[in-house]
């Protein structure tokens, strides 16, 4: 279960700046019943670096327990430290999680040989099944296709999350990599290609406001059924751009917030909301794929 359309979750949060618990329960439900193979908690989406540790451990643990065996919980793990990725990751052993999801070691830009070690020490200290997470436009290092195909050897390191939005790099791991090991695109824009290239699947953005419309590209994509899937995700694309008009997770807290999902746009310092002009695009791209409600609709919703 750990393929297809997997959604980025974002972390609700009261006007106070409290995690929103009741919120992110709604959140999860919903995914769920749209379809969502598995949530990834505490990535980039869900501002895990500015949670305190108490903040993320109790998040995971709420999580697991929301979710109840009804789909896999990923959770993010990683840090530009590997003794504090290693303890981490050691703290969630028999947290319930599914798997981790395990960035590039973010400011410190290591070199290859330095990103092997990284990953080697940590799956060497778990048991937990690792996605490599490899976002250079945050990190400032690059996980080359060599090196991931190094890493795959290791037991526990099962999968990547690749948002290079490189897709001549989907045919290179494909040919480097065995066949069970996941390919995960983490490029909405890109994402319907990278399937079509070989890849397993996504982790998604744009899936907390379109969660039902991305569980369809996704089996449309597995079903190889590529003219539909190609007019879907057209009718996706604006919101897939959208939702990086500003630095993630601000576009998508103002849309989820501006659908109803969540009760407040609440993020934490440096992530400040989302401009005006910025809200507008955002807004025309929520209309492009339907999901604002009608006149009708609106006029008869309880405010």
């Amino acid at each position: 279960m750990l393929t297809r359309n997997i959604t980025a979750l974002i972390t609700p949060m009261e006007a106070s700046g409290a995690v929103d618990y009741a919120a992110l329960e709604r959140l999860m439900n919903h995914q769920i019943q749209s379809g969502t193979t598995a949530l990834v908690i505490l990535g980039t989406t869900g501002e895990a670096q500015t949670l305190t540790a108490q903040e993320r451990w109790h998040v995971i643990q709420t999580s697991v327990a929301l979710a109840a065996g009804r789909i896999p919980i990923i959770a993010g793990t990683g840090s530009s430290s590997t003794a504090d990725a290693i303890a981490w990751t050691q703290q969630l052993e028999n947290s319930g999680i599914a798997a981790c999801l395990t960035v590039t070691p973010y400011y410190n830009k290591p070199t290859p040989a330095g990103l092997l070690q990284h990953f080697t020490q940590i799956a060497n200290h778990t048991q937990l099944p690792q996605i490599l997470y490899n976002v250079p436009s945050r990190t400032g290092c690059d996980l080359q296709p060599e090196t991931i195909a190094r890493l795959a050897e290791l037991p526990t390191i099962i999968g990547l999350k690749d948002a290079t939005g490189d897709l001549s790099r989907v045919s290179r791991l494909r040919g480097l990599l065995p066949k069970s090991f996941i390919l995960l695109s983490g490029d909405d824009v890109s994402a319907l290609d990278f399937m079509r290239l070989g890849g397993d699947g996504v982790i998604s953005v744009t899936a907390n406001v379109a969660a039902s419309a991305m569980a369809t590209l996704c089996q449309l994509a597995v079903d190889r059924q590529w003219e539909p899937a190609e007019l879907l995700n057209q009718q996706l694309y604006p919101l897939h751009q959208a939702l990086f008009i500003e630095s993630n997770p601000i576009p998508v807290k103002w849309a989820c917030h501006r659908l109803g999902l969540i009760a407040s746009n609440t993020l934490r310092l440096p992530l400040t909301p989302l401009s005006a002009p910025a809200q507008q695009r955002v807004e025309d791209a929520l209309a492009a794929a339907n999901l604002l409600p009608s006149i009708q609709e609106q006029a008869t919703c309880p405010h």
